[in-house]
């Protein structure tokens, strides 16, 4: 539970008004952890006192530190579980396997993010084409410490290197030295995005580990397919049990993107009218 100072911290923002949400279709999924955390709201931040940004600052990284908390109390075995049977999840979905082009994150484990390996060996395998549908596969790459991160095709794991800090990215260069291709310069849309996060809740927020990047990503992604005219990828989030919390915990801003699914050991959630048109239609 968050401590007493933290929930005193949350008063300054009380009287924001409460952020637009979808109604879920939910599936049973272990009790969350009872944080005890005001809501906050979704307002510009141009629009927010420097106060109010601060106490929504502080509020995120109060969350932040509980939910790694409740991730490091994971038991390995139970952590082994829950990897397989989200990735088991995720490639047996019937819009896992119409995908055609998706991003997906490189798994870390000293950040104890769901595992994705299976899944991009799956993608990446010379002898699978997914039900008749082969796919192209495009990984994040961290450029600098101002939120730009880029997402490059790769064809292989081997097209992966350690960055400084020992995570794998993909080089901007291929064997040959020829550049690879970026999906914000890709000739044809992506449909399908795997997200990792901190923690999530069952009406779409996803609160990342404060860099950013996903969500500037995210946000020029959506631009660039409205510009386009391309349908918007389905946004779907990779979560531990533990990682999902009661509705209103989560601070959000105008900044931070909404998920369209969440994907638990225990099943898919939808939670936009995107993804809950998908799943009936599967």
């Amino acid at each position: 539970m968050i401590k007493n100072a933290v929930s005193s911290l949350m008063v300054r923002i009380l009287h924001l008004p409460q952020a637009p949400t979808y109604r879920p279709l939910l599936l049973p999924l272990p009790r969350p952890p009872r944080l005890r955390v005001a809501a906050s709201a979704s307002l510009p931040l141009a629009a927010m006192s420097t106060a109010a940004q601060q106490a929504l600052a502080d509020q995120k990284r109060a969350v932040r530190s509980e939910v790694r908390r409740a991730l490091k109390a994971l038991s390995p075995d139970q952590r082994a579980s829950e990897d397989l049977a989200i990735q088991s999840n995720i490639m047996n979905s019937s819009w896992f396997k119409a995908s055609k082009r998706l991003c997906a994150y490189i798994s870390c484990a000293q950040l104890r993010e769901v595992d994705t390996t299976k899944i991009l060996a799956e993608v990446l395998s010379p002898n699978s084409e997914h039900d008749g549908q082969a796919k192209d596969i495009y990984v994040p790459r961290v450029e600098d410490k101002n939120r730009n991160m880029r997402m490059f095709k790769i064809t292989t794991m081997d097209d992966l290197i350690k960055n400084s800090m020992n995570i794998l990215e993909p080089s901007p260069l291929d064997a040959s030295g020829n550049a690879r291709e970026e999906v914000l310069s890709a000739s044809s849309p992506v449909d399908l995005l795997l997200l990792p996060g901190q923690a999530f809740d069952r009406t779409g927020r996803r609160l990342g580990r404060g860099g950013g990047y996903y969500d500037t990503f995210l946000m020029r992604y959506q631009e660039l397919a409205k510009e386009k005219g391309w349908s918007q990828p389905l946004l779907v989030a990779l979560s531990y049990s533990v990682q999902i919390l009661e509705e209103g915990i989560i601070p959000v801003n105008s900044t931070d993107v909404p998920i369209d699914a969440l994907v638990t050991s225990s099943g898919i959630i939808p939670i936009s009218p995107a993804a809950l048109e998908r799943v009936q239609r599967s």
